[in-house]
């Protein structure tokens, strides 16, 4: 599967849904995530992901990370804030690595100077919410 890339500034949960979902970023936000926020103002909270992960058909559940663990495929983590994400960042893991939604950030450019997506080894800094499928 491609990533999928972000095209709202805090979009990376609606990109993040749309990769699990094998769906585009627009397809995502129009189907799931209507009702639920503004991704290019006030973003997503885990609660707003597993609604929408629901919509799609997918029964999911969101905890706080109190320690460091191994994570499955298919689990959506938020990143914590801090100077790289002033914001928090979403990103999937996946069996080639950690997807994310704009692997260029920078708080210097902005997302209409061509946001890229892609895989990477690590996540880019500390998890605090993992979302992930019911059992």
């Amino acid at each position: 599967m491609r990533s999928v890339v972000q095209e709202d500034y805090l979009g990376c949960s609606v990109a993040c849904v749309a990769f699990l979902c094998e769906e585009n970023y627009q397809s995502a936000k129009r189907k799931y995530f209507r009702g639920l926020g503004d991704a290019g103002k006030t973003g997503f909270y885990c609660r707003d992901i597993v609604k929408a992960l629901a919509r799609a058909g997918k029964r999911c559940q969101c905890k706080y990370v109190k320690r460091k663990r191994r994570w499955k495929d298919g689990t959506i983590v938020f990143v914590r804030r801090d100077k790289k994400y002033p914001k928090g960042h979403y990103l999937v893991k996946t069996a080639r690595g950690w997807m994310d939604p704009w692997i260029n950030f920078s708080v210097e450019r902005p997302l209409k100077e061509k946001a890229r997506s892609g895989f990477r080894k690590r996540l880019p800094g500390k998890a605090i919410y993992s979302i992930f499928p019911k059992e």
